[in-house]
């Protein structure tokens, strides 16, 4: 902990709640934000459910779904409506905005909000009931969202799900005894099957746009007794796909509700890749021919054939596709105007507003939202709104930096006693910074201090380690011919 908490501050966020943001806690405690009054709607009756990871306690969205004629699923993703509980401006408002996000080290979580809120008041837990702002689709079979209708309501999560309890239900043929909720809660089984239905149209439909789809390449560390015994992986498997699918979903129908009020907005972009000449080589040295011009429907059909082709090596060729296609920003968008949109999904408007326990920039979204809608007279000015998606974006770099570090400390740790061994691995990174190695068993990276004259990134290649510092997260490889 005390290593997470010094990167945390190495990176200049805030670690310490302020008195005012007790004193504010505790005003936030006294007040019912759960009525159902005015234009808010009473949903507390239908069969909503969360899937998270089972540690979780933050948790932001709940979805249910529902058949309607003519093959049409109409979903919900209920939201957590964190703008409504805390105080635009205020200690506690200050506070994220400083850090704009929560950070997870592995060692310990820095969350944006106080746990009193994002793991209590402002979490959608089981069995309490909590103001969201819903998002309300109709989806065809063709996997095209349809009407939207985004509204307040009250609801109550029936059922707290995790995304490995879920995907060993599916793995074993729908048994219920992977979930003990299924055998008490009537009718939650054809909640999921339709959920599952549902997602799966959504993701043939971005795959038909022309979604990047890539695998994770986060590790996380696996403690024993204080001690860094194995760094694993989590696979994107069909729980975490549906989740991601149909929040993606709630993300594209926000921005275009935001669009069409008329008003100003965060989006959330990944610009057209500066080395596309590079994942072009790339792919050449598979049988494959790009095109010149960056074309992400091209690059997705290219990816879907490696996956199948080889599951095993798909991660390496995913991460350095990753390298080259760049991190996402945040940017303020006024109605009409031009932007790249997102490459890698595919879409031209797209935001964050699904983690607003999580993420300033979605509860920025749920701000505007409000404004547009009549509910808050709180408006945020053009400059203001600059400023915000600047920050987020910074933030969201030193996050993840702060986290890669910790990885790399965990990393650095585990691989101690393993100097002198030569690995496999594919080049990461290569600039004046550094070039950099991933490794496939374990999965970590270092920099490759000497030997690295031609690598570059994609490349496979072997390496030699010859140094780990787990104090400050080095691990140190030379290059072997």
């Amino acid at each position: 902990y005390s290593r997470a908490l010094r990167a945390m501050q190495e990176y200049n966020f805030q670690t310490e709640w302020t008195p005012d943001s007790e004193l504010e806690l505790n005003r936030i405690a006294g007040t019912n934000h759960n009525e159902v009054a005015g234009e808010i709607k009473d949903l507390r009756h239908l069969l909503w459910s969360s899937i998270d990871n089972e540690e979780s306690m933050d948790l932001d969205q709940l979805e249910y779904a529902e058949r309607l004629e003519h093959e049409q699923i109409r979903v919900l993703v209920a939201i957590a409506d964190v703008a409504s509980v805390v105080e635009i401006n205020g200690a506690i408002d200050r506070h994220a905005h400083w850090n704009t996000t929560s950070v997870y080290t592995g060692a310990a979580v820095f969350p944006m909000l106080p746990d009193v809120l994002s793991e209590g008041l402002t979490s959608l837990l089981p069995d309490v009931d909590r103001l969201t702002v819903v998002t309300d689709m109709i989806i065809d079979k063709s996997g095209k969202v349809g009407s939207v209708d985004i509204y307040q309501a009250v609801v109550t999560n029936k059922a707290k799900m995790h995304y490995d309890q879920v995907d060993e239900w599916i793995a074993d043929g729908l048994n219920e005894d992977k979930i003990p909720e299924l055998k008490h809660l009537l009718g939650l089984k054809e909640q999921l099957e339709i959920q599952l239905e549902v997602s799966e149209r959504l993701y043939i439909k971005r795959l038909d746009e022309g979604i990047v789809e890539f695998d994770s390449v986060e590790v996380r560390p696996v403690m024993k007794d204080g001690h860094v015994v194995d760094l694993v992986t989590p696979a994107k498997n069909e729980s975490r796909r549906l989740i991601e699918n149909l929040m993606i979903a709630a993300n594209v129908s926000m921005a275009k509700r935001l669009e069409s009020e008329g008003a100003p907005n965060i989006q959330r972009i990944v610009k057209t890749p500066q080395r596309w000449d590079r994942i072009v080589e790339i792919a050449a040295k598979f049988g494959t021919e790009l095109p010149i011009v960056p074309d992400s429907k091209a690059l997705a059909k290219f990816l879907k054939v490696r996956r199948e082709a080889d599951i095993n090596a798909f991660p390496e060729l995913s991460l350095s596709i990753l390298k080259l296609i760049g991190r996402g920003e945040y940017v303020v968008v006024h109605r009409g105007q031009q932007h790249e949109g997102h490459f890698g999904l595919a879409v031209h408007s797209y935001t964050h507003s699904t983690a607003p326990n999580r993420r300033f920039a979605d509860l920025t979204i749920q701000r505007l939202l409000h404004v547009a809608c009549g509910h808050k007279e709180d408006e945020i000015s053009i400059e203001e709104l600059e400023e915000i998606a600047e920050r987020c974006t910074e933030r969201e770099s030193a996050s993840n930096k702060v986290e890669r570090l910790m990885r790399k400390i965990a990393a650095a740790e585990l691989m101690q006693n393993r100097i002198g061994e030569i690995f496999s691995g594919v080049v990461t990174g290569a600039s004046s910074k550094g070039t950099y190695v991933r490794i496939s068993s374990p999965p970590v990276e270092g920099r490759v201090t000497h030997h690295f004259d031609g690598m570059d990134v994609g490349e496979h290649v072997r390496v030699k380690l010859v140094k780990t510092d787990a104090e400050h997260g080095f691990i140190d490889f030379i290059g072997i011919e």
